[in-house]
């Protein structure tokens, strides 16, 4: 018979891993309103939007879920951080294909005003 503290603990590594996976659900709910953001405002494929995400985290050294949690706040603020918006511009350049890297100005997406 498991002992009251060997339940205790195990009660708590239980309740600690049900935690864990309900933030990865609502993280994985945000990364997906993110690609949309990015396949609607690039005329992109969800692979490429996918891809470009990863992009614009790996880029801008921050965590992809607060790359998605920036990019799904970004249609109703009408705002993006400059990094933010020059990764997604080159993201979205390189998904495409176009040969360009998004910082001249040829792959520029609307809404994108800097803060």
């Amino acid at each position: 018979m498991i002992g009251n503290d060997e339940q205790a603990e195990r009660l708590r590594l239980l309740q600690e891993e049900v935690d864990q996976l309900r933030q990865a659900v609502v993280s994985h709910a945000v990364v997906d309103q993110a690609i949309g953001v990015v396949i609607t405002a690039g005329g992109l494929s969800p692979e490429q939007g996918w891809k470009a995400l990863k992009h614009i985290s790996q880029h801008t050294n921050i965590k992809l879920r607060e790359v998605a949690d920036t990019l799904v706040r970004w249609p109703a603020s009408g705002t993006l951080p400059e990094a933010v918006r020059q990764a997604l511009s080159a993201a979205v350049a390189q998904a495409r294909g176009d040969g360009t890297d998004g910082r001249d100005g040829r792959t520029e997406l609307s809404g994108g005003r800097s803060r």
